[in-house]
């Protein structure tokens, strides 16, 4: 992958002093009027363009860029495609330092808009022009009253702390008014359109340094440059929270050769480079706004398991929140005997006192309750479920009174008649306690919390792990065969059976006497990716005739001359897969997964970006349904868990350090409580033959 060129900030568009709308309209349907219309109460100037008018708006209209008074900073376009490129030399020549172009017909349209396109941006990057689109909804910073859009009513979005980044100008918009529809405020909301300059890594990238920004939500359809976006989410996170949302597919185009590549499926792979990046990944719109609001007042500390408290005033309501909470892995967690102590002097003999915490219909002493277990030593945050009743307990004034005496991060979830809950939520956004109308969107926020906490832990143990010199020299571009395979990770460090290539039939019963019954005999040959399925692996051969009929057996496969692999039977233990590929858009990807050679059947799998650490390599483990049959299940002993780390970690070095491998595929690897041997490996090097 070819790093990104230097270009301009985006300080002229994200940040102008001036905006000049191209297209301005006095016909209130028009997008140009719109466009003026929404900047209204911008605190810089605006320049309506259109040579057949004099004033729009109240405004002095000029008929060229060229006539405008000053050197403006962006140049919106509202005009269409085919007189796009025209203007965008104008704007040039008049010195803008930005553009933002609302119209489509091109890259989404075919041939000829791609090439519009193309020619659109080559006058950019002469121009020294940032270009945000073409097919974008525009940008809104409500703080200023930078309205960039042709979207009627955004001048009443209210100023917030949320950052909302989009490729879809739609969704932009729609998660823009979601947040509005919850009381939440916006520091940037943008659309990245068709994303020919100025892409979504860019734009992460001047939100983390923003002051003004406190979270950022992102929604994400396509990839097309993964690893560029994994590092600008990973520099951001470790600044400020990260919420992501991803819907899209990137199209690899038949890029699966094993079995490792079929199971990366676009989604998964994006989900897990997403979290391993430090991103907050969630299931829709509305949680995506959520999460970047409960967040955005509050992380808790970097934990491995940080533990979540419950307090509940009505049953049915802790249980729903318990239970997405712990199925969302937050650890809610028994509390200490001597605040059990406490509490059950607090509460009648009824309740539930442990954690979560069940109080039936609060009394005086909710306050107090609330207090013990957050004074508790296992609880990191604390999460709150309870109708408004005023005259007992207020929930958000117990929330903000906590989190001040505490230090720790509270989720509130509650709920009333309109005329009592509308200023309690008033309360909670002017107190900067996150509040939530029902106790699954608390659950859900909490939940983000905690997966912020645990990423932001594995960063800060990892650091940002390099590409290793693996000291081995780099396959070449002819295809490998098995035992090529096998010398190659072996020399890695990730261990194999004893075998023997050879020739003829002699040689095969030489190596049987060699290693010694049982052996596996194979069909030895760089293109045949799946042995098994045409009957290239045959197993516990004891004997020479029974040699000599897996070897009858491999001499029947079709392709001409056969070559033999002999190897030594491994050791009985659990099976796994290890496998990686150099992603086009994410780079070098590892895959982990139980099952062995029923690993596509099962999908238990995990992967993550490589290099990686150590201490991400064992989260992997935790991530497989299966993890139990490598902990000892049903007392069979417990496999090596190290060694399985160590292998995933060897595995990602050895594909970041040589780009010219494209798969490979360990299936299966047999795992036990001394270590794991790969009894099956595939390389596929670039280019394919």
């Amino acid at each position: 992958m070819t790093e990104t060129p230097v270009r301009p900030s985006l300080a002229r568009l994200l940040a102008p002093r001036s905006v000049a709308i191209v297209g301005a309209s006095a016909v209130p349907d028009k997008p140009g009027w719109h466009m003026v219309n929404a900047l209204s109460d911008f605190d810089g100037a605006v320049y309506p363009v259109n040579p057949r008018e004099t004033e729009i708006l109240g405004r002095k209209v000029y008929a060229r860029l060229a006539d405008i008074p000053e050197t403006v900073d962006l140049v919106a376009l509202v005009v269409p495609a085919r007189v796009s490129v025209d203007v965008l030399r104008e704007a040039g020549a008049a010195g803008a330092g930005a553009a933002l172009m609302v119209s489509g017909g091109f890259g989404e349209t075919g041939e000829a808009g791609r090439a519009l396109q193309d020619e659109a941006l080559a006058v950019c990057r002469e121009n020294g022009i940032r270009l945000l689109g073409p097919n974008t909804s525009g940008f809104i910073a409500p703080a200023r009253g930078l309205n960039c859009t042709f979207m009627p009513g955004v001048a009443e979005i209210t100023p917030g702390g949320i950052a909302v980044l989009a490729q879809s100008g739609g969704i932009n918009i729609t998660l823009t008014l979601i947040a509005q529809r919850d009381g939440h405020g916006v520091r940037f909301a943008i659309g990245l359109g068709n994303a020919a300059d100025v892409g979504l890594a860019e734009v992460i990238d001047y939100l983390a340094d923003d002051s003004d920004t406190e979270a950022v939500a992102l929604h994400l359809e396509g990839v097309p440059d993964g690893r560029r976006i994994y590092q600008a989410i990973r520099r951001a996170s470790a600044i400020k929270p990260v919420v992501a949302l991803a819907v899209g597919r990137a199209d690899l185009g038949g890029f699966a050769v094993s079995h490792t590549g079929n199971l990366m499926g676009d989604f998964a792979l994006t989900h897990a480079a997403l979290t391993q990046a430090g991103a907050v990944v969630v299931e829709d719109l509305s949680e995506l706004i959520d999460a970047a609001h409960a967040l955005s007042h509050g992380r808790i500390a970097p934990h491995r398991d940080p533990g979540v408290g419950l307090l509940t005033g009505q049953a049915g309501p802790g249980l729903l929140m318990t239970d997405i909470l712990r199925d969302g892995g937050a650890h809610v967690p028994d509390l200490a005997a001597a605040t059990v102590e406490r509490i059950e002097d607090l509460l009648p003999p009824m309740t539930f006192i442990g954690n979560p915490v069940d109080t039936g219909r609060p009394s005086a002493t909710f306050a107090e309750v609330m207090g013990a277990m957050a004074d508790d030593a296992a609880i990191n945050a604390m999460a709150l479920w309870a109708l408004l009743e005023d005259d007992l307990v207020n929930p958000v004034r117990l929330a903000t009174e906590c989190r001040a005496r505490t230090g720790k991060p509270v989720i509130v979830g509650t709920g009333s008649v309109p005329s009592l809950a509308a200023p309690a939520f008033a309360a909670a956004r002017e107190a900067g306690v996150p509040a939530f109308d029902s106790p699954d969107r608390a659950a859900r926020a909490m939940r983000a919390l905690v997966r912020d906490a645990q990423a932001a832990r594995r960063r800060a143990l990892d650091g940002a792990p390099a590409a290793v010199d693996m000291g081995i020299a780099s396959p070449g571009p002819d295809p490998l065969d098995e035992k090529d395979a096998k010398d190659l990770i072996t020399a890695a460090g990730i261990a194999t059976p004893k075998r023997v290539a050879c020739n003829d039939r002699a040689a095969a019963h030489a190596a049987l006497a060699t290693l010694g019954a049982p052996v596996v005999a194979k069909v030895l040959d760089a293109a045949i990716a799946h042995k098994t399925e045409v009957g290239g692996v045959h197993l516990g051969i004891e004997t020479p005739a029974a040699l000599d009929a897996a070897l009858d057996a491999i001499d029947a496969i079709p392709g001409g001359t056969r070559r033999y692999l002999i190897e030594e039977t491994a050791p009985a233990g659990v099976e796994i897969i290890l496998g990686g590929t150099n992603d086009p858009s994410w780079g070098p990807t590892v895959l982990l997964g139980l099952g062995g050679t029923a690993a596509e059947a099962m999908g238990d799998v995990t992967m993550r970006l490589a290099p990686l650490g150590w201490t991400e390599a064992a989260s992997m483990l935790a991530d497989l349904r299966g993890r139990a049959l490598l902990e000892g299940f049903r007392g069979a002993p417990a496999v090596d868990r190290k060694a399985i780390v160590y292998a995933v970690v060897t595995l990602g070095n050895l594909l970041a350090a040589y780009p010219a491998i494209r798969e490979i595929d360990l299936n299966p690897v047999r795992v036990t409580p001394k270590g794991l041997i790969a009894l099956d490996a595939l390389v596929v090097v670039q280019p394919m033959s």
